[in-house]
């Protein structure tokens, strides 16, 4: 039967039935239409398209796209796990990126580009404003960096159909209003119909014409943008922002803690790669007590400064640094100093890849290890769930990492974070592709967290993500 729809999920139940939906998915994209996908962390709407990219096989019903062209000429999907096919990682290790001499032949950007027609390409890299990234190696982008680097690979077949995941996350503003910008040009492109997966109402932009809610795994009614921008219940009732977390009883005075004046003292940093000047003759002290935020745009060197403190960058030692009042290279060991720091990042996420159950990622916290490679004692074991409740993601406590969603990883690697009681907390994009409701809860738990004697490092491109007990910024420029 001749339809306008350019593909379409019609009935369709997964084989395994811890995939399926409450009903059997039916949907739609038809020439026109520009779609957003919206809902909170762990509603199925990764899943959704997982499935309608023939990622999971049918029990029944089908996948149905016009003149039964391939789904993958189709339609190219963008999501930050996507960058796992930037970077390999499977023949790379987390602190790869900061070491200068293990690249291996790592490509540039612009390779990545060659299979796109010359005049195609030189429009996208210049719409998307990279002309400064063509050139640099892969392994050195930041996140924002490498997922406008995704987007352009996206585009270069000139796909029917471009589903983004989330990609605002990790953008700068003066990117997202790039991005923006660029979506806006490509809608009016005559055969590209945009579709994006969204966790949070405030990123909606203004060229999409329909919304489909998705909540516990169920596809709501469709409605029209206007609609659902107008429909306050209907937000409220995607994401519920209850938050009853309460920390106190998890705050204990534990014997570990450390007496200090400075959490971290930095004179005369100076980073260089190659002919690249990241960081030069900077400054910085973040006394005992004291909460920062970290600013700066995309590739300004904020994730290379923070590299620096958890010892990740072999520049740390080459630089004068000093962490809770010894200096780097003083004969502590590295495990020392960090057993006291509490880190998360977009990097480390990335290469946070293991099939392993989420309790045991949040309890390789008390060991600073990528993976579990020591069993947690009773009481650790005891700890990391209750920071589970508090984080609201007990009920996969033991569902492989690998099994759920982006946004769901996010939140175990955040527990992760605060289990040891640490003294100095570093969050670097903490709320990345978090839902709105989530977000108010991690903010709230940030706080609740960072007494008078707790030291705190934000990073964010979102000035109202910045928790309330911030006091203090550090602003990076970048380096031309």
């Amino acid at each position: 039967m001749e339809t306008d729809n350019l593909i379409e999920i019609r009935n369709a139940v997964p084989r395994i039935h811890t995939l399926a939906f409450a009903q059997p998915i039916n949907w739609a994209v038809t020439n026109s239409q520009h779609w957003a996908i919206v809902g909170p962390n762990g509603a199925g709407k990764t899943l959704l398209i997982d499935i309608l990219l023939g990622k999971h096989a049918l029990k029944s019903g089908e996948i149905i796209s016009k003149n039964n062209i391939s789904i993958n000429t189709v339609v190219k999907c963008v999501a930050f796990r996507d960058i796992y096919s930037l970077v390999d990682i499977q023949n790379s290790y987390y602190q790869q990126r900061w070491n200068a001499g293990d690249e291996h032949e790592v490509p540039v950007v612009r390779d990545l580009f060659s299979k796109g027609e010359k005049e195609w390409v030189e429009m996208l890299i210049a719409a998307f404003k990279i002309e400064d990234l063509v050139e640099k190696p892969i392994n050195l982008l930041s996140s924002g960096e490498l997922r406008k680097t995704l987007i352009v690979r996206s585009l270069l077949s000139k796909p029917q159909i471009l589903i983004l995941d989330n990609p605002f996350i990790g953008l700068d503003a003066k990117s997202r209003t790039v991005l923006n910008d660029l979506l806006t040009r490509l809608s009016l492109l005559e055969n590209l119909q945009i579709v994006l997966i969204l966790s949070h109402p405030k990123d909606l932009p203004s060229i999409i014409t329909h919304i489909l809610p998705v909540k516990d795994k169920s596809l709501l009614p469709v409605i029209s943008r206007d609609e659902f921008v107008n429909d306050l219940a209907l937000q409220q009732s995607l994401f519920n922002q209850e938050n009853n977390a309460n920390i106190s009883e998890l705050l204990d005075n534990s014997s570990d803690q450390l007496s200090f004046e400075n959490a971290l003292l930095f004179k005369n940093i100076h980073i260089r790669y190659g002919t690249r000047t990241i960081l030069k003759d900077l400054d910085w002290q973040v006394k005992r007590g004291e909460k920062w935020a970290l600013l700066g745009e995309n590739g300004s060197g904020k994730s290379t400064l923070l590299s620096l403190v958890s010892g990740d960058n072999p520049q740390a030692y080459a630089n004068d640094i000093t962490l809770f009042d010894r200096k780097r290279g003083s004969g502590e060991s590295i495990w020392d100093i960090k057993k006291h720091i509490g880190y998360v990042s977009p990097e480390m996420h990335l290469y946070y890849q293991k099939n392993v159950r989420c309790i045991d990622v949040v309890g390789s916290g008390f060991f600073d290890t990528i993976g579990l490679y020591k069993k947690c004692s009773e009481a650790q074991a005891v700890i990391a769930l209750e920071w589970m409740k508090i984080f609201g993601i007990d009920n996969i406590k033991d569902v492989s990492f690998l099994y759920i969603s982006t946004g769901e990883q996010r939140l175990v690697l955040l527990a992760r974070v605060f289990v040891k009681n640490p003294d100095l907390l570093i969050l670097d994009e903490p709320l990345h592709g978090l839902d709105v409701a989530n977000k108010h809860r991690i903010k709230k738990i940030i706080e609740d967290f960072c007494t008078d004697d707790k030291a705190l490092i934000y990073v964010t491109h979102y000035e109202d993500e910045i928790p309330d007990v911030v006091t203090q910024r550090m602003v990076l420029t970048k380096r031309n």
